[in-house]
Protein backbone atom coordinates (compact mmCIF):
# COMPACT_ATOMS: atom_id res chain seq x y z
CA UNK A 1 0.00 0.00 0.00
CA UNK A 2 1.23 3.03 -0.92
CA UNK A 3 1.41 5.96 2.15
CA UNK A 4 0.46 9.93 1.83
CA UNK A 5 3.31 11.59 1.53
CA UNK A 6 1.74 14.22 3.76
CA UNK A 7 1.83 12.48 6.84
CA UNK A 8 4.63 13.18 8.37
CA UNK A 9 4.45 10.08 11.23
CA UNK A 10 2.57 8.58 14.23
CA UNK A 11 1.70 11.73 16.77
CA UNK A 12 -1.36 10.49 18.14
CA UNK A 13 -1.50 10.99 21.99
CA UNK A 14 -4.97 9.98 22.86
CA UNK A 15 -3.44 6.85 24.91
CA UNK A 16 -1.57 9.28 27.01
CA UNK A 17 -4.11 12.20 27.37
CA UNK A 18 -6.81 9.35 28.28
CA UNK A 19 -4.75 7.24 30.73
CA UNK A 20 -4.02 11.25 32.66
CA UNK A 21 -7.78 11.89 32.70
CA UNK A 22 -8.40 8.15 33.96
CA UNK A 23 -5.43 9.09 36.64
CA UNK A 24 -7.39 12.19 37.25
CA UNK A 25 -10.64 11.36 37.44
CA UNK A 26 -9.98 7.89 39.44
CA UNK A 27 -8.25 10.27 42.23
CA UNK A 28 -11.07 12.58 42.41
CA UNK A 29 -13.43 9.47 42.84
CA UNK A 30 -11.09 7.89 45.19
CA UNK A 31 -10.81 11.05 47.94
CA UNK A 32 -14.11 9.75 49.39
CA UNK A 33 -11.70 6.72 50.33
CA UNK A 34 -9.43 8.94 52.15
CA UNK A 35 -5.73 8.98 51.17
CA UNK A 36 -5.32 5.70 50.23
CA UNK A 37 -8.57 5.68 48.20
CA UNK A 38 -7.10 8.52 46.08
CA UNK A 39 -3.75 6.56 45.78
CA UNK A 40 -5.87 3.03 44.30
CA UNK A 41 -8.25 5.73 42.82
CA UNK A 42 -5.42 7.05 40.49
CA UNK A 43 -4.21 3.93 39.74
CA UNK A 44 -7.14 2.04 39.02
CA UNK A 45 -8.24 5.02 36.62
CA UNK A 46 -4.68 5.02 35.02
CA UNK A 47 -4.93 1.66 34.05
CA UNK A 48 -8.74 2.10 32.77
CA UNK A 49 -7.93 5.02 30.89
CA UNK A 50 -4.69 3.66 29.14
CA UNK A 51 -6.44 0.71 28.10
CA UNK A 52 -9.41 3.05 26.91
CA UNK A 53 -6.61 5.04 24.90
CA UNK A 54 -4.91 1.94 23.71
CA UNK A 55 -8.34 0.59 22.09
CA UNK A 56 -9.54 4.59 20.29
CA UNK A 57 -5.91 4.57 19.01
CA UNK A 58 -6.16 0.84 17.47
CA UNK A 59 -9.57 1.93 15.76
CA UNK A 60 -8.44 5.57 14.89
CA UNK A 61 -4.81 3.49 13.21
CA UNK A 62 -7.34 0.88 11.36
CA UNK A 63 -9.94 3.76 10.17
CA UNK A 64 -7.02 5.62 8.74
CA UNK A 65 -5.65 2.71 7.11
CA UNK A 66 -9.03 2.22 5.09
CA UNK A 67 -9.33 5.14 4.41
CA UNK A 68 -5.94 5.68 2.83
CA UNK A 69 -6.84 1.98 1.09
CA UNK A 70 -9.74 3.66 -0.40
CA UNK A 71 -7.85 6.34 -1.95
CA UNK A 72 -5.21 4.02 -3.27
CA UNK A 73 -8.07 2.11 -5.01
CA UNK A 74 -9.77 5.22 -6.58
CA UNK A 75 -6.50 6.91 -8.22
CA UNK A 76 -5.89 9.71 -5.37
CA UNK A 77 -2.30 8.71 -5.73
CA UNK A 78 -1.54 7.94 -8.86
CA UNK A 79 -3.42 11.04 -10.35
CA UNK A 80 -6.31 9.02 -12.51
CA UNK A 81 -8.58 10.01 -9.67
CA UNK A 82 -12.05 9.75 -11.58
CA UNK A 83 -10.71 7.71 -14.66
CA UNK A 84 -12.40 4.29 -15.94
CA UNK A 85 -11.32 1.35 -15.28
CA UNK A 86 -8.45 -0.23 -17.50
CA UNK A 87 -10.92 -3.33 -18.21
CA UNK A 88 -14.27 -0.91 -19.12
CA UNK A 89 -16.31 -0.64 -22.66
CA UNK A 90 -14.45 2.07 -24.77
CA UNK A 91 -16.40 4.95 -25.59
CA UNK A 92 -18.37 4.50 -28.83
CA UNK A 93 -18.09 8.31 -30.13
CA UNK A 94 -16.02 9.91 -27.55
CA UNK A 95 -18.48 13.32 -27.44
CA UNK A 96 -19.29 14.04 -23.30
CA UNK A 97 -23.81 13.14 -23.33
CA UNK A 98 -25.88 15.29 -23.52
CA UNK A 99 -27.43 15.69 -19.48
CA UNK A 100 -23.27 15.80 -18.45
CA UNK A 101 -22.81 18.92 -20.56
CA UNK A 102 -26.10 20.81 -19.82
CA UNK A 103 -27.54 20.60 -23.19
CA UNK A 104 -30.50 18.50 -22.29
CA UNK A 105 -33.30 18.86 -20.02
CA UNK A 106 -34.90 16.41 -18.62
CA UNK A 107 -38.52 15.66 -19.86
CA UNK A 108 -39.99 15.42 -16.04
CA UNK A 109 -40.10 17.96 -13.56
CA UNK A 110 -37.88 18.08 -10.76
CA UNK A 111 -38.92 15.91 -7.54
CA UNK A 112 -39.09 19.14 -5.58
CA UNK A 113 -41.71 19.95 -7.82
CA UNK A 114 -41.76 23.19 -10.04
CA UNK A 115 -40.51 26.77 -9.03
CA UNK A 116 -42.74 28.85 -7.62
CA UNK A 117 -43.08 32.45 -7.76
CA UNK A 118 -42.74 34.28 -4.89
CA UNK A 119 -44.14 37.20 -5.63
CA UNK A 120 -47.73 36.25 -6.48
Amino acid sequence: MRRNKNKLGKNHRTEEIVAASGTVAGAVFGTVAGPVGTVAGAILGGVVGAGAGALLEEQSDRKHAHEEQLDEDIGVYDGTLGAARPDAPPARIGAFSGASSGGERPSHPPSEGPIQDVDE
